[in-house]
């Protein structure tokens, strides 16, 4: 079986490896500036593949690209988190269909971002679908679904490197179940499809009004990108690590509010519901800290109102 695996970014690399031996090539997104020096880099596949097959990165899946990939006779298409939609003709290039690897329990949150919206859902659970290429977004049907527990830490950093381990292992059998005939799709319910949409760079400004337990959430699942963050007068504060408190709240304190400190937790602060627990955060500009170490330089941070 000659595979042509699309992916961009590294989660999808474990299973690009996975199924190196039978790799045709990579179709992956166009190299991007990334970094401080804003330099166009490679995408992570791209990285990966390098050396194992022929690396296409394509603005457009137009006829020009339909005919290199025809070049390669791949039999296959296996999809994770390309990014793209591929229409009939491009499809119509592999004898065997398309699959699509799919970080949630479809069809609960078919979109761009199924791992962060479990988060911060506050979902107890989650899971990885292999699934049949479709017209429609994520809605072809089920070849594989495994459901993952989630205990409430998870970010999506942390969850991501998961669904990249599951997706290669799953993947190799799965492609043995379509080449011998013995795997078996099942339709989708469409009446339960719920949708996730883009994450922007504005959703990590965190709303103090919230509660304790969904402000962490939202941490957690803006955690590696955009990051969570308020201000602290003029300054932008990010927050990378957090968790509810079980003490009492502040007294007529408002939400916001610089509470003071446990010596366990972190740096308390007053929510719309609760306490939160701050024990990583970081100035714009400055090095990331733990609490301690951020009040030893900011020592008149108790007491202040964020947002």
């Amino acid at each position: 079986m000659r595979i042509l695996f699309a992916g961009s970014p590294a989660i999808a690399v474990p299973a690009l490896k996975a199924v190196a031996d039978g790799l045709a090539g990579l179709l992956t997104n166009a190299d991007s500036p990334r970094g401080r020096s804003n330099r166009p880099e490679p995408t992570e596949c791209a990285v990966a593949a390098e050396g194992l097959a022929v690396v296409l990165k394509p603005e457009k899946l137009d006829s020009a690209v339909r005919a290199q990939v025809a070049e390669l006779k791949p039999d296959i298409l296996v999809s994770f988190a390309y990014g793209k939609i591929f229409g009939p003709k491009f499809l119509g290039l592999f004898p065997m269909g398309g699959i699509n690897i799919h970080p949630s329990l479809l069809p609960k949150y078919r979109g761009p971002t199924p791992i962060p919206s479990a988060i911060i859902n506050r979902d107890t659970e989650t899971g990885i679908t292999i699934q049949r290429l479709a017209a429609e977004m994520d809605s072809g049907d089920i070849l594989v679904q495994e459901k993952l527990p989630l205990e409430g830490t998870e970010t999506t950093a942390s969850l991501s490197e998961t669904m990249a381990q599951k997706a290669a292992e799953l993947l190799p059998a799965v492609l043995r179940g379509i080449a011998d005939g013995t795997l078996r799709a099942r339709a989708q319910d469409h009446s339960l499809a719920t949708y996730c949409s883009l994450i922007e760079k504005e959703d990590g400004l965190i709303n103090w009004n919230r509660s304790a337990p969904e402000i962490d959430a939202g941490i957690r699942a803006f955690d590696p990108w955009p990051l969570s963050w308020t201000t602290h007068g003029e300054l932008r504060l990010f927050i990378h690590k957090a968790g509810p408190f079980s003490g009492e709240e502040g007294s007529g304190k408002e939400p916001g509010e610089v509470l003071g400190k446990d010596k366990d937790k972190g740096i308390l602060i007053q929510t719309g519901q609760g306490i939160l627990a701050v024990s990583r955060l970081q100035y714009q500009g400055k090095k990331a800290m733990e609490w301690k170490a951020f009040l030893n330089g900011a020592r008149n941070f108790l007491g202040e109102k964020l947002g």
